[in-house]
């Protein structure tokens, strides 16, 4: 006589990526952030407070734009260390960062229509960096604010 066949069970899955366990990507986009955002506050504040020297080598740089980069650069340290945390509050600093660029950018597309001075390197590092938050927003949102 022949013992009852038992049914095996299904093997488990791993369960897909959760905001307990980042992805790669977010923990890499944190550190990039991270670095970038230093790198930011050592070269705004040269531009904004060194010597003449200093100043004369950012050229016709938008004060404004200048300004801003250089405040954002703690913003940029903080959402990184927060996304590499995987802290909530994290993804909205960086969907803040990516909008208030956006409205720097905007406002340097407008002084640039209207005839002001800029250095063209500007247009590709506000590019730069919209690009890079709107990135790190969308990834952090995705890993971290639950559905």
């Amino acid at each position: 006589m022949n013992a009852p066949r038992i049914p095996r069970m299904p093997q488990a899955r791993p369960a897909p990526s959760s905001a307990s366990s980042p992805s790669r990507g977010l923990r890499v986009l944190a550190g990039i952030a991270v670095v970038f955002g230093l790198m930011t506050i050592v070269s705004g504040g040269r531009a904004l407070f060194g010597g003449p020297e200093a100043r004369a080598a950012v050229g016709a740089a938008v004060g404004f734009v200048l300004g801003f980069n250089f405040l954002a650069g703690f913003a940029y340290v903080a959402a990184g260390i927060g996304l590499w945390r995987l802290q909530r509050w994290a993804a909205w600093l960086a969907l803040a960062i990516a909008a208030g660029t956006a409205i720097v950018a905007a406002a340097f597309a407008w002084h640039v229509a209207g005839g002001g001075a800029y250095e063209t390197r500007t247009v590709g590092a506000l590019a730069l960096r919209l690009s890079f938050w709107v990135i790190a927003a969308v990834v952090g949102w995705r890993a971290i604010v639950p559905r």
